[in-house]
């Protein structure tokens, strides 16, 4: 047993020259969990041999949530010598390394390893026939505050989120005396110039930074809401997509901290404003040739089509991936520009799946509305392409476009009208999932084990201990009953 020795000797020297040019004193190796959080462990550069990138590196499994038990803990790190950078926070000069999980038990990648499991996801596509590539472009917002203060207790659930651009500021007494009482307000962040927009130096630090370790960035801006930011990063395949979220996540948490200030991606922090999304463009190429692109409802193909009807079918299930939070399902509610209406429209915002405006040829995609980044990237983006292959391969009909606004619509309409919505809650999302799962096994891309896991997973470590708290606004409406 053992792993693939699959790096070949031209890419392990070329390394080693990028680590001695830049001086390199020690390479951290980056893993994934379930969950979407990062983990790495670093080595000296001295202690780094061709070895390790043939061999792997043996670590304890056990210690991540939801991975191995104690009498099966040893797994091996495979590092893959893709899109290493320089770690632009550490005092001494470190290359970061992804990795993947390789399964000495089984002798074979690691099926709880999302990583892995995305690689799965791209044989699969190409196994097929469908086509040999699937390209992402996530779209992620984060919200910048100046602090969080968070309580969880027998006796009292609490927290408290402040920034300068909030509302709640503006009868506040500032060190120095001066409030300067420039604010967005709720829902008024898109996009006044500073100083109502307080975080443009901010962002354009994220910026510079991420072209630093090899992201290519265009728009940026204030989003929506208070305290909250965009920076559009460009497409890239599958794993390269899902390995550019975590690098996003990972610099603009870092800029923020070294700034004073804290950064989260948690989709709905405040109560009454918008929240974050992570909408999710996506084609499928062969041989170089788009294959969503087309002479059916604006410019898609019968494929594009197909891929959505798949998507929409099953988005009730996809959902326990691309909206993998508790806090997920606040966000999808009306009122907030939230895509919680599954139905599709060009140009149209408040479909769950938009059709981008004057999209053609190669740029012909589809933009889905509803994920957000509080998803394990590689789970989300690999359940996206399987629902949508499933789409494909039976010619599944998305139905007819809604060009209305659906945010005007009432419940009632909503169901009058027969149309799907999404989960209203995280249990019921993964409750989608276990009911209708057969279209994530093709191919033993999400195996039976990882489907068992994840499940578990989630309601212990989430929707348990949510659903056991009470809430501060019960006791506003049950207390005196």
């Amino acid at each position: 047993m053992g792993v693939p020795k699959c790096h070949k000797l031209d890419n392990i020297k070329e390394f080693f020259t990028f680590c001695k040019e830049n001086e390199v004193e020690f390479v951290d190796f980056r893993f994934t969990d379930i969950k979407g959080i990062w983990h790495h462990m670093a080595y000296s550069f001295g202690a780094i041999t061709e070895e390790i990138f043939q061999n792997g590196i043996p670590f304890d499994a056990s210690s991540v949530k939801a991975w191995q038990p104690i009498q099966h803990s040893d797994m091996i790190l495979f590092p893959d010598l893709v899109r290493y950078f320089i770690d632009p926070f550490t005092a001494d000069t470190t290359v970061v390394v992804f990795c993947d999980v390789w399964d000495i038990y089984k002798d074979q990648p690691y099926e709880r390893c999302p990583r892995s499991l995305a690689k799965k996801a791209i044989s699969h596509l190409k196994q097929s026939g469908l086509g040999d590539e699937v390209y992402i472009g996530p779209e992620n917002e984060f919200f910048i505050f100046d602090s969080i203060k968070i309580k969880d207790a027998v006796n009292c659930q609490y927290y408290e989120i402040d920034s300068e651009e909030g509302e709640w500021n503006r009868d506040k007494i500032f060190e120095g005396g001066t409030n300067v009482g420039h604010r967005p307000g709720t829902k008024g962040g898109y996009f006044p110039v500073p100083p109502v927009d307080s975080m443009m130096d901010l962002r354009a630090e994220i910026v510079k930074v991420l072209n630093q370790v090899g992201i290519e960035t265009f728009v940026v801006h204030h989003e929506v809401a208070q305290g909250q930011g965009e920076i559009g990063v460009k497409f890239g395949d599958l794993v390269e997509a899902a390995d550019n979220v975590q690098k996003l996540k990972y610099v603009v948490k870092m800029v923020a901290h070294l700034n004073g200030k804290t950064a989260t991606f948690m989709p709905k922090p405040l109560f009454g404003d918008n929240g974050s999304g992570m909408h999710t463009h996506v084609s499928i190429w062969k041989e170089g040739k788009n294959l969503f692109a087309g002479e059916k409802y604006q410019g898609l193909s019968s494929d594009a089509l197909h891929f959505l009807g798949g998507v929409l079918k099953h988005a009730r299930s996809v959902a326990a991936f691309t909206n993998a939070s508790t806090n997920s399902y606040k966000r999808l509610i009306p009122g907030f520009e939230a895509p919680s209406i599954l139905t599709y429209s060009a140009q149209n915002r408040s479909a769950s799946v938009r059709i981008p405006y004057g999209v053609s040829g190669k740029s012909a995609r589809l933009e889905f509305r509803f994920p957000d980044s509080s998803a394990n990237p590689y789970l989300a983006f690999s359940s996206i392409l399987m629902a949508g292959l499933d789409g494909i391969v039976n010619k599944i009909d998305p139905g007819e476009p809604m060009d209305i606004d659906l945010f005007e619509l009432t419940l009632d309409e909503i169901r009058e009208k027969g149309i799907k919505q999404m989960p209203h809650t995280l249990r019921t999302a993964i409750e989608e999932m276990l009911s209708d799962r057969k279209y994530l096994k093709e191919g033993n891309v999400f195996t039976e084990d990882f489907i068992q896991i994840y499940k578990s997973f989630k309601f212990e470590t989430e929707i348990w201990p949510w659903e056991g708290r009470p809430h501060p606004f019960e006791f506003i409406s049950t207390y005196s009953c």
